[in-house]
């Protein structure tokens, strides 16, 4: 419900535009410009407590989730046969156990309020804009969808370029850890 309110405070501003420039700017009505400006403010504070209160809700939500889901890894590395632990570094088990689920916090943090705002924004303007005038809309929406279909099959190939690069950081920090628990213990 939070999100569906700042998304649709979000539309004020730029429907208010329309007023300003087509109703009070030709008429010099400065009652009606106050009354503009004060819909304005009023939305841009809705959008602000709205988004303050989602960071503040999912934050602490997400990073309940991380903890619950690190002790879930933690739960099954430790249940792994001991040769696997005789075949990998502590560091690096101790890294992707800190790191891995860190993902989440994108998924359901920020990440989630920015796919569920965008789209529902995305909605609302695409019908107001068909009902402003189709034509235009096409011809906007077609590079729209050349550009989103680019993006997925670039995302694609960068994709498996991030589980590497977790990989890479595994590594580094368990040497890291081992050379440091080596040092610590001379």
């Amino acid at each position: 419900m939070l999100i569906v309110i700042r998304s649709l405070s979000g539309l004020v501003l730029p429907w208010q535009s329309k007023v300003l420039l087509d109703d009070v700017v030709p008429s010099n009505d400065t009652s009606k410009l106050w009354t503009l400006i004060v819909i304005v403010i009023v939305a841009i504070t809705i959008q602000a407590v709205t988004s303050f209160l989602l960071t503040k809700i999912l934050s602490v939500q997400a990073q309940y989730l991380i903890s619950e889901l690190r002790a879930q890894v933690q739960k099954k590395v430790l249940s792994l046969p001991i040769r696997f632990f005789d075949n990998t570094k502590s560091g690096a088990l101790v890294s992707r156990i800190m790191t891995d689920v860190e993902g989440v916090r994108n998924l359901i943090g920020t990440g989630l309020v920015q796919l569920v705002g965008g789209s529902f924004t995305a909605i609302v303007s695409l019908i107001i804009l068909i009902k402003l005038n189709a034509w235009m809309t096409l011809f906007v929406f077609v590079p729209l969808s050349i550009f989103g279909i680019i993006a997925l099959k670039a995302f694609k190939y960068i994709r498996p370029i991030f589980r590497t690069r977790g990989k890479i950081n595994a590594e580094v920090t368990g040497r890291l850890t081992e050379t440091l628990s080596r040092r610590s213990g001379d």
